[in-house]
């Protein structure tokens, strides 16, 4: 573990190892023939609008010409044998094609184009040879392909070499003080380990770099050391749009990586990647490090090492998430470019290791630091657009005909609203629950964390529209809790529906079918569908303020709880909380208004100088909070337990009484309290009361919230 100066010493690095990643051997091939200078990379070819177009006629409707992309993968680290291309026009979309590759000569190739994308109509080809020029200098290296079949005239192109790297990404790292953040590691340090894994000094930028990517790096930040021990959502989303506010004119792809201590949810969460900041799609991602990935196992035969590891393995894993890598084992659902097979067993950073046959021990044995073959050739070679963020157009017609269904399932999702029709007002947020139930004889293991909205996939169609699949607004790295479902157990969960990545999905007027999958080892459990509706607006001033919520800060600050970065969402809920106390949408406001002020909350700043980061703190203010959130919980309860949910309604009323107490309101903690007991204890779900044991539950927390007899003062002594 290293110091943060060494840190960002080692990260700032680009020495000659670092720059042999992305180069060939110069060994001879598989095939036998020599390759004594570099090929692989990316070429371009420009052309003004001008004609004629030099080297043959270009495709049908792509005349002129704007720019041509080729990555040529054929040599160096982790080869696909695959060639892939861009062509951009001035009058018509881009089209994306990918051709994999056998070798027929010394630096020659060929095979058939097996994927297409965009204006297909406009590019017939079905074949490529390519023939790639090298030289030991980088000028001097060109390609020359040819295109043919599909019944249109053979075309020639020659391309210039660009980069020996397919892609470029900037990356920040943030660190808070006192905090190790391993972004390098001796991949020699920890016993386990595959025996033909070389010993080196492997950072991230240089796994980064392997998988094809060049990197630039911003200067990293050290934030103070905050006071408490904790950081909860709000906190960390505010944290990284400050971040992005200030690098808001860097390159197209970046990432901020920000090394905190505990998330306010326990040692078991390890990371979380927020996804798809600012207009260029930037992504972030706080890792957790003294969490579960600090606690190796009691007979590691190095704990250090191991610690090392896994803080450097999760940091890779949640990166990889913002190039739009699926978990190994969730590939079969929610890819958007072509059907992906699950890799149950893949020693790869995007799969984790204690879901291998074996456990961790077996993963790391064979585990060499590297991402799969799949996802080598998603992030180098699939369209731009889908590295970046998520699609879910294919979905479209066939919902979830793919999914892993046995014959007899014991398992059973139900996804519900708490409403006799499923009907919602204009502007009022979608909160759905969910309820996973064994229905067999024998008890299930299941993860705990199966029905949170980042381990489904949720699939949202609005009458007349293409289906969309709900990008929820976090990914979360979790140490794997298994739980055993008992024979007539169920676990619960809630997912907002309304947004997320992909905008305000279920917002408009109108009818919608929503349908989710929970993934359990190799079985997918998928729901029935469930139909809704969303109202009409009844005012013209209804549907005007409807143009400020329905964007990206609103939507955050109501499915993150808060923020106190984000002032223009913050005045969008004031105004419907002003102008529409009677809508349900102004529960929801209340309750993301008021909860940042239920805590100390710290705020990433930068420094004058802008080279580094404070900390400032807004303190509590339960005055503030309650004003806020108490008409809600408590004066119009029976509608905010419709609204937001059984679940929601009592997590809420629970964690705003726990922090209220802690800031010493402790009246006002009871009150909410009480009226979450009351108000639960009132109610039915499907004619049935709620649970005795959620009653019970919350009187227990309503114990434990009771203030303290204050110490009686001593009677002064008689003289």
């Amino acid at each position: 573990m290293k110091p943060y100066d060494e840190e960002l010493e080692l990260l700032d690095s680009d020495d000659a190892e670092d720059e042999a990643d992305a180069e060939p051997s110069s060994e001879p091939q598989a095939s036998g023939h020599p390759s004594h200078s570099p090929v692989s990379g990316l070429y371009t070819r420009s052309n003004p609008p001008t004609f004629p177009i030099p080297f043959g006629p270009a495709p049908a409707g792509i005349r002129p010409i704007r720019k041509e992309e080729v990555r040529l993968d054929v040599d160096g680290r982790y080869p696909q044998m695959t060639v892939s291309g861009t062509i951009s026009g001035f009058l018509v979309a881009r089209i994306h094609w990918i051709a994999g590759l056998s070798e027929i000569g010394a630096n020659r190739w060929q095979g058939a184009i097996w994927y297409k994308d965009g204006a297909v109509a406009s590019f017939p080809y079905t074949d490529v040879e390519v023939t790639a020029i090298g030289s030991h200098f980088p000028a001097g290296r060109k390609l020359r392909i040819k295109f043919s079949g599909g019944g249109a005239t053979k075309r020639t192109v020659v391309y210039k070499f660009h980069s020996k790297y397919f892609r470029t990404v900037n990356l920040e790292f943030d660190f808070q003080a006192s905090e190790v953040a391993d972004t390098a590691i001796n991949t020699c340090a920890h016993p386990v380990r595959p025996a033909s894994l070389p010993c080196e000094t492997l950072t991230i930028p240089k796994v980064i770099r392997r998988a094809g990517c060049q990197v630039t790096a911003n200067a990293g930040s050290q934030v103070p050391s905050p006071p408490g021990t904790t950081w909860s959502d709000m906190e960390m989303h505010d944290a990284m749009q400050i971040h992005w506010s200030r690098f808001a004119n860097n390159a197209q792809w970046a990432m901020w990586v920000f090394y905190a201590s505990l998330h306010e949810a326990g040692t078991g969460l390890g990371g979380i990647m927020f996804d798809d900041i600012g207009p260029n799609h930037r992504q972030g991602t706080a890792l957790f490090v003294d969490s579960f990935i600090a606690q190796p196992p009691a007979n590691d035969p190095n704990p250090a090492a191991w610690i090392d590891r896994m803080r450097f393995w999760t940091a890779i894993h949640e990166m990889g998430h913002s190039f739009n890598l699926a978990h190994s084992w969730q590939k079969s659902l929610g890819t958007a470019w072509v059907p992906l097979a699950d890799e149950l067993e893949a020693r790869s950073f995007m799969n984790y290791p204690y879901f291998v046959t074996g456990g961790q021990a077996a993963f790391f044995a064979d585990f060499e630091f590297r991402f799969s073959d799949q996802e080598l050739l998603f992030v180098r070679h699939a369209p731009e657009r889908f590295v970046q963020m998520g699609n879910a157009a294919w979905f479209d017609h066939h919902g979830f005909e793919e999914a892993a269904v046995p014959a007899e399932p014991t398992l059973q999702l139900e996804l519900r609203v708490n409403r006799e029709q499923a009907r919602y007002e204009f502007m009022e947020p979608v909160w759905l629950e969910l309820k996973l139930k064994n229905v067999g004889d024998q008890p299930r293991l299941v993860e705990a964390d199966v029905l949170d909205a980042d381990s489904l996939t949720v699939i949202l169609k609005k009458q007349g529209k293409e289906a969309r699949q709900l990008v929820p607004f976090r990914q979360k790295c979790t140490q794997p809790v298994t739980k055993a479902l008992m024979p007539g157990e169920s676990l619960y969960g809630t997912v907002l529906a309304s947004a997320g990545l992909n905008g305000w999905d279920v917002a408009e007027p109108g009818t919608y079918t929503i349908q989710a999958a929970a993934h359990i080892g190799d079985e997918d459990v998928v729901s029935l569908p469930v139909d809704l509706r969303i109202a009409p607006p009844i005012s013209r001033d209804e549907e005007y303020v409807a143009g400020d919520l329905f964007v990206q800060g609103p939507a955050r600050a109501l499915a993150l709880g808060g923020t106190r970065f984000l002032d223009d969402a913050n005045d969008v809920l004031q105004e419907i909380v002003e102008r529409f106390p009677e809508r349900r949408i102004s529960l929801h406001a209340r309750v993301a208004l008021g909860n940042p002020h239920t805590i100390d909350y710290k705020l990433v700043l930068p420094t004058d100088d802008l080279d580094n980061l404070e900390i400032a703190v807004a303190k509590a203010d339960p005055g503030e909070a309650t004003e806020l959130i108490e008409p809600v919980l408590v004066g119009e309860a029976e509608t905010a337990l419709e609204s937001l949910g059984h679940i929601r309604y009592r997590t809420i009323a629970e964690r705003t009484a726990k922090r209220l107490s802690a800031a010493g309101a402790d009246a006002a903690a009871a009150k909410t309290i009480d009226a979450a007991i009351d108000a639960l204890a009132a109610r039915e779900v499907h004619g049935k009361p709620i649970k005795p044991e959620v009653i019970e539950d919350l009187k227990e927390t309503r114990k434990e919230l009771a203030p303290k007899p204050k110490a009686k003062p001593r009677a002064k002594a008689k003289a």
